[in-house]
């Protein structure tokens, strides 16, 4: 269940409390402050909160959506409505009841700046401010940075460490602990050995203990367990906190909203046309558009790109990626050096701050102190420069450390320390926990540590030569060309035709779609030939279009299109929506036809698999457009399940007189729709038709007309029918069709076709004539016993040439068996027989005697599922035994119990048999059964036994694209 909590916010004129939340803002330096809406998942809270929610479970989830006007360098430093309050979630940490059971405990999470910060201090105000408490309530403050530099104390000189006067207030405070909260910011900047935080808790406030011992005794409730806490983390560090705290309520801080983010803009530009641009070249990057919830993004974002738009620049460019702009931002914040040769003080400062970014991102620190800028060889000078341009800032509570004004920004810096040159004296052994490139992509690295993830990003983007250039001009500092040759073997793909899977894919495509770099990406995907492309995002089609054009090898595409990416047929938008909606279109639908556009320009290209889409009439017509075109070298084409419906007449009329193309299948609800029909005749009677198989499902009434052109068309080999309507005069005229000399059909399905005994009269005699036919697939169709008597007639005529016959879920019994027994004991062509699924039981025994004759010519059985029992497994042995042809059984899915599968493994331990492959279910094998298994594989070492369960072996049915 979900639960709404709408949080009342209030807006106070200038007063103590909001000076005070000033005062206290800008002494912890950081994040934002909030507060919209509260969203609770879970099924039941405690009593703590509001009299309807009565109780409260373990790890509820909430979501809190904050706004305000923040600072940002240079601003005129006024905090605008800094202050909301909100009286319901105080509510939810005071008790409320003496019967309370165990006081809250919250963890406030979010990315980087979003404000986690600031609304722990708001609530530590309110919590001592509030009105309708009866006795005075107190808050302490507990920075987690500054944790990681205090020694062995005692609880009660930790928390007054930065109060003197509050010591010998402290006592009395304690014993109180209902009344206390307890702010723990950055959880996950806490630098301590693991185990530390779990080891030798006590609960005595006056025993001198290590920090992280009193820490974690407070976060285990050892230490004051009535006491209320509030805990900030990223959520990287989630996973560690939730086995420390009890019963959490988690609260996820969202930073800006997009409304909050175009507020934003509009207070940093002068102009509002220039604020909307700006805006929505954010909005077209995902990426960038995603960091824009933290403010000190937005800052970055609106500094970059007003600069950029005073010189009179087009800044379009520079959020095509999330590096150029943060490059740019870099590069415009030192102009100065460009008029003139840059100074080597420059160059060593951008070294130095790269190589505290590094650091800090491998060591998960965003806070640097001056022990940490000795480790590294860091003159505080050094660090000047960008401390004078905010892109780092000193805090002076924490004994002069320093952090970046984000971590994207800390990333991106950690990003250039990879592709900066640098000699191998200049870092030394400073770079011991920073790992290599190959480290820092590898997929067990980003898993330990999140924040490489855009690093790995960030180092693709600076491969890219302008950007090279434009970093040599701005700091004089030479970029490594070994980086390229890194990032390609890290990420090239393996040679072969197996498609990367779909995570391996997007990873991959937004890698090299960053860099920018034509030369970068052909190397890279000069292997590939087979990819699978899963669209959810405009920048996932771009960044597919921009790669696929440099991948002249690629031959198979397979595509599947998200739902929301095209709006022209989504009837669920309201009707105030059409701007939306069709400028959002309008960029779609461009960058849908350059990813089109690779059909018709990559003349390699020959197997496209659209599949699971949610397309519009619009972009089948420009997808249509460049398969029709003369370049497009097509050759197969999957069209299953898209939408809209009409998409299915679109690719035919497309289809009409192309002559590369041999392979059509198309498959979905298309129910009733006769035009389809008569555009696939169309196809089919095209003198330039060259298909050889066409597969259609669901097809409907004008079975003369396809009859006709299946009869005129000499190219078509394979047709597949599955899960077609079929009269009784679609059939008499599809097997009149197979009768006709000019027919050249080798394959046909006729699975799920709700063909019955009646039917079986004409497919007979069409068996009967028709010479080419090899393989038919008659499988979810009730043809019974008596349809099967009917077919085995026409199948025993040696004319017949039918190889493969599929009579998977025929409802044959084991009387049915008699009458295919009877066709095997005679000279029939087939070879491969799937029954599974049918209820054949004793029929087995008949089957066996089939099997010893020596003119038997079957080559696969498959009997999957068929209420198989051990008694009949002697019958079967023994054929095994006497058979010279069979190299495939399938008995998976039938209980044989052990005494069955024993004999069987007997008879094949007796003979080197023709058999290759045989699949049992085997649940629990003995002692007994697994020395028979091994027996068997030494004297029949040919021969392998699957024991799985699942059916995973390929099916005898038709594969019409083999």
């Amino acid at each position: 269940t979900t639960l709404r909590l709408q949080i009342e916010t209030l807006f106070p004129e200038q007063s103590c409390h909001q000076r005070c939340l000033q005062r206290t803002w800008a002494k912890g330096g950081g994040e934002t402050q909030w507060d919209l809406e509260t969203r609770v998942h879970s099924g039941s809270h405690s009593p703590c909160w509001p009299s309807k929610v009565k109780r409260r479970e373990r790890n509820t989830m909430e979501k809190v959506s904050i706004w305000k006007n923040t600072l940002w360098p240079g601003d005129d430093g006024g905090f605008h409505n800094i202050t909301q309050r909100s009286p319901k979630l105080i509510s939810y940490l005071k008790p409320q009841t003496s019967i309370q059971s165990m006081p809250l405990t919250v963890v406030l999470h979010g990315p980087a700046g979003v404000g986690k910060t600031t609304v722990a201090k708001q609530l530590m105000l309110d919590w001592t401010q509030d009105d309708q408490a009866e006795t005075s309530s107190s808050a302490f403050y507990l920075s987690c940075k500054d944790l990681n530099h205090k020694g062995t104390c005692t609880f009660a000189e930790l928390i007054s460490a930065n109060g003197p006067d509050l010591q010998d207030a402290i006592p009395g405070i304690l014993t109180q602990a209902r009344k206390i909260l307890f702010v723990v910011d950055g959880f996950d900047e806490l630098r301590v050995p693991s185990g530390a935080l779990i080891h030798d808790i006590c609960g005595d406030w006056k025993k001198q203990k290590p920090v992280p011992v009193l820490l974690g005794s407070l976060l285990k409730r050892k230490m004051l367990p009535r006491s209320t806490l509030v805990i900030t983390t990223r959520p990287g560090a989630l996973r560690g906190l939730r086995l420390l705290v009890e019963q959490p309520l988690f609260i996820e801080i969202e930073g800006f909203l997009e409304l909050d983010r175009k507020a934003y803009f509009l207070k940093h530009f002068e102009e509002e046309t220039q604020a909307l641009r700006a805006f929505e070249l954010m909005k077209e990057n995902a990426a960038l558009f995603h960091m824009g919830s933290a403010p000190a993004v937005c800052w970055i974002v609106c500094t970059c790109l007003k600069r950029q738009m005073e010189r009179g620049e087009d800044p379009a460019s520079t959020c095509r990626t999330t590096t150029s702009l943060f490059l740019r931002f870099l590069c415009s914040q030192f102009t100065a050096a460009r008029n003139s040769c840059p100074s080597d003080c420059l160059q060593a400062s951008l070294k130095s701050v790269c190589l505290l970014a590094a650091e800090g991102i491998w060591t998960q620190t965003s806070v640097f102190d001056g022990e940490d800028l000795r480790r590294l060889g860091v003159k505080e000078s050094a660090l000047c420069p960008f401390l004078d341009k905010n892109i780092l800032r000193k805090s002076k509570d924490c004994g002069a450390c320093y952090s970046f004004i984000h971590l994207s920004v800390q990333q991106f810096l950690a990003a250039m320390f990879y592709v900066l040159e640098t000699e191998k004296e200049d870092v030394g052994g400073h770079r011991c926990h920073i790992g290599d490139v190959q480290k820092l992509l590898s997929k067990e690295g980003r898993l330990k540590n999140p924040n490489l993830t855009q690093v790995g990003y960030f180092v693709f983007g600076l491969s890219n030569k302008e950007r090279a250039m434009e970093l040599e001009t701005t700091f004089g500092c030479l970029v490594s060309t070994e980086v390229k040759q890194q990032l390609l073997k890290c990420r090239s793909v393996p040679h072969g035709k197996k498609p990367f899977s779909t995570v391996d894919t997007k990873e991959v495509l937004y890698c090299l779609y960053e860099s920018q770099e034509e030369e970068l990406v052909e190397d890279a995907m000069a292997p590939v030939t087979e990819i699978s492309i899963h669209l959810t995002s405009t920048l996932e089609m771009m960044q597919s279009s921009f790669c696929l054009k440099h991948c002249q090898n690629l031959q198979k595409i397979s595509l599947q299109v998200g739902k929301r990416i095209f709006l022209e047929n989504d009837t669920t938008l309201k009707s105030d929506a059409q701007v939306e909606r069709s400028q959002h279109d309008h960029h779609s639908l461009h960058l849908w036809a350059d990813l089109c556009s690779v059909f018709s320009s990559n003349k390699n290209l020959n197997f496209l698999d659209v599949r699971e889409s949610f397309l519009s009439q619009s972009s089948v017509r420009i997808l249509c457009e460049q398969i029709t075109h003369v370049t497009c070298h097509l050759q197969k084409v999957v069209i299953k399940n898209v939408s809209p419906a009409d998409a299915y007449r679109d690719f035919c009329l497309a289809f009409i007189g192309k002559k590369p193309l041999t392979h059509l299948v198309l498959e979905g609800s298309v129910h009733g729709d006769e035009m389809l029909l008569l555009l696939l005749c169309e196809i089919l009677k095209h003198p330039r038709c060259d298909l050889q198989l066409g597969s259609c499902s669901d097809t409907p009434q004008r079975w003369a007309d396809f009859s006709s052109a299946l009869k005129i068309n000499q190219s078509l080999k394979c047709l597949d029918l599955t899960a077609s309507e079929f009269p009784d005069e679609g059939v008499k005229l599809l097997c009149s069709t197979l009768r006709h000399p000019t027919c050249f059909l080798q394959k046909l399905s006729l699975e799920n076709c709700h063909l019955t005994e009646a039917c079986c009269e004409e497919l007979s005699s069409a068996l009967i004539v028709n010479q080419r036919l090899t393989h038919l697939c008659l499988a979810k169709n009730n043809l019974g016993v008596g349809g099967v008597k009917i077919l085995c007639e026409g199948l025993s005529y040696p004319e017949c040439q039918l190889q493969t016959l599929v009579l998977c879920h025929c409802n044959i019994n084991r009387h049915g068996c008699k009458y295919i027994s009877k066709l095997l004991r005679g000279d029939s062509s087939l070879t491969d027989l799937d029954l599974s699924f049918n209820p054949i039981a004793t029929g087995l025994c008949s089957l066996s005697e089939a099997l010893k004759k020596p003119n038997c010519n079957l080559k696969c059985l498959g009997l999957w599922g068929c209420s198989i029992t051990p008694f009949s497994c002697q019958d079967l042995a023994s054929a095994l035994i006497s058979n010279q042809s069979l190299e495939t059984l399938d008995l998976g899915q039938n209980t044989l119990g052990q005494s069955g599968i024993m004999v069987l493994l007997e008879a094949l331990k007796q003979k080197n048999a023709p058999l290759r492959t045989l699949r049992l279910k085997i649940d629990k094998p003995t002692v007994e059964i697994q020395k028979l298994l091994k027996d068997v594989k030494e004297s029949n070492p040919q021969l392998t036994i699957e024991c799985s369960n699942a059916r995973t072996a390929r099916s005898l049915c038709c594969h019409f694209l083999s």
